[in-house]
């Protein structure tokens, strides 16, 4: 895998003011972090407080709550890659607007493309709904995959709660670390990190 931690030029978004309000609030614009050739893509719904002032997508609490299930999934952020549906944080953390994803949505679509993931697993009932485009249950659904046409090809999508949820709602937290640990096993990120590279990917279990 290659080891940029994000930071290709391609990928990275330097400038962009296409939202007003997010590019007068924003400290910064957070990029997506991790190989670029990751078989494995988080996709949260945007930037906190805490990725706002770091320049890194999750973390604070709920990237901890993130690295934990990943541990328990025998991976670390070392072995996947992790972006956001919107890049720059919303005032007072609120949900973004369906135009603030839609001007996003573009950079996502090319992350995606470059990338090419075995599986994305998308954080939450925003970035779920934005990348099935329809209504999600986020709760009910989690741990279901999907299929859904993003960038130039079909992928395919797990859906999952936000690690946040888990620490407001304790009840969440075994569904989330299941979640997660079904996504190492379908991407076989997993077993690449126990083999050293010659894990096979299970999705065409599904």
């Amino acid at each position: 895998m290659s080891e940029s931690g994000g930071l290709d030029d391609d990928l990275r978004v330097p400038t962009c003011e296409r939202c007003p309000a997010l590019a007068e609030s924003r400290s910064r614009i957070v990029n997506g972090v991790g190989p670029t050739d990751a078989d494995l893509l988080f996709v949260g719904e945007a930037p906190g407080a805490t990725e706002d002032e770091e320049g890194e997508p999750f973390v604070g609490r709920s990237g901890d709550v993130l690295d934990e299930a990943l541990s328990e999934a025998g991976l670390d952020r070392a072995d996947v890659r992790i972006t956001n549906c919107v890049r720059c944080r919303p005032p007072d953390n609120r949900d973004p607007t369906g135009e603030e994803l839609a001007n996003c949505r573009g950079h996502l679509d090319a992350e995606v493309d470059r990338l090419a993931p075995e599986l994305i697993v998308t954080l939450g009932k925003v970035p779920s709904e934005h990348l099935l485009g329809r209504s999600v249950a986020i709760t009910t659904e989690a741990g279901d995959v999907a299929d859904a046409r993003i960038g130039g090809a079909s992928r395919r999508v797990l859906l999952s709660v936000h690690p946040a949820a888990t620490l407001y709602d304790r009840s969440q937290r075994e569904g989330f670390i299941n979640a997660i640990g079904r996504a190492a096993e379908l991407s076989g990120v997993g077993e690449r990190s126990e083999d050293g590279g010659g894990g096979q990917s299970r999705l065409g279990e599904f």
